[in-house]
């Protein structure tokens, strides 16, 4: 829990450079966000984009870094493809909607109430699905180019049924468990790929690192935000002392984004 923040630097360690004592930052973690203060590795630290204000930043750099790597730096997902993206209402979901209508693909969601629904078609969302009336695969049968997927097992069928012809699923959680069947065949026939990609087991630094992925964001994505096409969608705000509450809210049918927690100010 605590994968992001926002914040002033408070101080520095040795040789950390290109920040001083004072910035507003937001940065990417391995845990510990629920607290005043927090240690940062350098290579994770990210300036707050132009427009954002500082406390809204807390909601942009595990989702950035989690949608830029896999869907634009590993799937490569291009304009004018057609992107899935699997809970389109939570916070992978309603970043990666704006991600990609941003480089100018097609965005197709899954989703679980109407409410969520008008959500993301409010952020421009292409194609809305239910599951709960709707089966993905039939409705998107050989077509999608790019899936990004947090349900594992449970999908994977499915996925590739709706992959079309060089597809990439990419799968970064198993919320519906460790394993399931695939058709193989259709994987070949489609010479599709299955990604599985995780930020948080990346190495600090070197090649395929945490800080290479902060910093392709940095360069890349935070330009997008500056012009307005990608912005934090933030659900509710919280004192960080109910953070408890924090878990409840997000499984709410109406919680869409993030829940930021707010830590108590002037101490």
């Amino acid at each position: 829990m605590g994968l992001e923040i926002s914040g002033t630097v408070a101080a520095l360690g040795p040789g950390v450079e290109g920040v001083s004592v004072g910035d507003e930052v937001c940065a990417l973690i391995a845990g510990g966000g629920y607290a005043q203060y927090t240690v940062v590795p350098a290579g994770q630290l990210l300036p707050v984009p132009s427009g954002i204000p500082v406390v809204d930043a807390a909601a942009l750099p595990e989702v950035a870094s989690t949608v830029w790597s896999t869907v634009i730096m590993d799937a490569g997902l291009k304009e004018g493809e057609l992107f899935l993206v699997h809970g389109g209402g939570g916070g992978i979901g309603t970043h990666a909607i704006q991600v990609a209508k941003a480089i100018g693909a097609r965005v197709a969601v899954t989703v679980g109430s109407e409410y969520k629904a008008q959500r993301c078609r409010d952020l421009g969302a292409d194609i809305v699905i239910n599951y709960r009336e709707q089966d993905f695969a039939a409705e998107l049968a050989g077509q999608v180019d790019v899936i990004l997927d947090h349900m594992g097992g449970s999908y994977l069928s499915r996925n590739i049924d709706a992959l079309g012809v060089g597809g990439r699923l990419v799968i970064i959680a198993m919320q519906g468990g460790f394993t399931g069947k695939a058709n193989v065949g259709a994987l070949i026939g489609k010479r599709a790929r299955v990604i599985g990609l995780n930020v948080r087991n990346r190495p600090l630094t070197g090649p395929g690192s945490k800080a290479e992925i902060v910093a392709a964001v940095a360069a890349d994505e935070w330009p997008l935000v500056e012009k307005g096409l990608i912005a934090p969608v933030i659900s509710a705000r919280l004192p960080l002392a109910d953070a408890e509450q924090g878990p409840a809210l997000l499984e709410s049918k109406d919680s869409v984004g993030k829940v930021l927690l707010l830590p108590p100010t002037g101490e």
